[in-house]
């Protein structure tokens, strides 16, 4: 397959070979609305939550599907915002900007 110009070859091996979270993707969304779009459609129909942004789809390939402004909030000069941009990630399952600020 094709993913954004990028090949990637994808081996089905049945039972014997698994994905795992050596291999990943990421979603920079522009928005909560675009994480919230993404997250859905990976989690629904057997997909599953993880915590700190990551879920993984149902064919069990993970994801992190974080707004681009999250990067702006953990990577701030203001202790403040960084601190607890940071503690409520981890309290989080899907990124929400509005509990980050």
């Amino acid at each position: 397959m094709e993913i954004n110009g990028v090949e990637f070859n994808i081996l089905a091996a049945g039972p014997f070979f698994k994905f795992n979270e050596s291999i990943s993707f990421v979603i920079n969304c522009k928005d909560q609305a675009e994480v919230d779009y993404y997250w859905n459609a990976l989690t629904t129909n057997g997909g599953q939550e993880s915590s700190c942004g990551w879920c993984k789809d149902k064919y069990g390939l993970s994801w992190q599907v974080v707004p681009v402004e999250y990067f702006d909030l953990i990577n701030s000069d203001d202790p403040k915002v960084r601190d607890k941009a940071i503690k409520n990630t981890l309290k989080q399952k899907k990124i929400i900007l509005s509990e980050l600020k």
